[in-house]
């Protein structure tokens, strides 16, 4: 159990100590982990960035996704998608909606600068936890066709299933916690709260 986002970067910088001075590239999942990854850049003196992704939601159920895209247009689709009830055409759809909301957050959060260019770059790719990956994974596939010198995967706590799915794409993988009982990322923080877009601007501005 972490008390907030904020011990949960501080355990994760701490792990990642040894990149300190190398100009690592931090690349937050928005929105939960913008913050934690502005207190991860700080400790590493390195750079920080978002990598845009936004998961794909099931027909009927939109908590639960079935897979991810990132703002290249690049999707990721889980094994179950078409099990969910997800057409080919529902999945079109789904794309073109969550595409568009890629489009107004890059504009939201970078609008005077380009997106930084994790090539030959260290980059650690951060998020508050995982569930399903798919987000991550996305987040993954996203970054490394940038060409990266290293990839690296960081986050406070995923279930064990979901960290074996995430291993074989990146270079290394740093999870705090795995935990028998999964049900959300949210049960293990004592505090969890909203982030909005001001908080993520303020996070990339400082």
């Amino acid at each position: 159990m972490f008390q907030d986002r904020t011990e949960a970067a501080v355990q994760l910088a701490k792990r990642l100590d040894a990149l300190r001075g190398q100009n690592p590239l931090i690349l937050a999942i928005p929105r939960g982990a913008v913050p934690m990854a502005r207190i991860i850049a700080n400790r590493l003196e390195g750079e920080l960035d978002v990598v845009l992704v936004r998961k794909l939601r099931a027909p009927g159920n939109l908590e639960f996704a079935i897979g991810a895209i990132d703002e290249t247009g690049q999707v990721y689709l889980a094994d179950y998608a078409a099990h969910s009830g997800a057409t080919p055409e529902y999945i079109e759809t789904e794309k073109a909606v969550q595409l568009e909301s890629l489009r107004k957050r890059r504009t939201c959060y970078t609008p005077i600068r380009p997106a930084i260019d994790p090539q030959d770059r260290i980059v650690i790719v951060v998020d508050d936890g995982l569930a399903t990956g798919a987000t991550m994974i996305a987040a993954l596939h996203a970054v490394r066709i940038q060409q990266p010198r290293k990839l690296i995967c960081a986050v406070p706590v995923a279930p064990a299933d979901t960290l074996a799915r995430i291993l074989p794409l990146a270079d290394e993988t740093i999870c705090l916690e795995t935990p028998p009982q999964f049900h959300s990322v949210g049960q293990f923080y004592r505090a969890f709260p909203q982030i909005d877009d001001q908080e993520v601007i303020a996070a990339l501005t400082t």
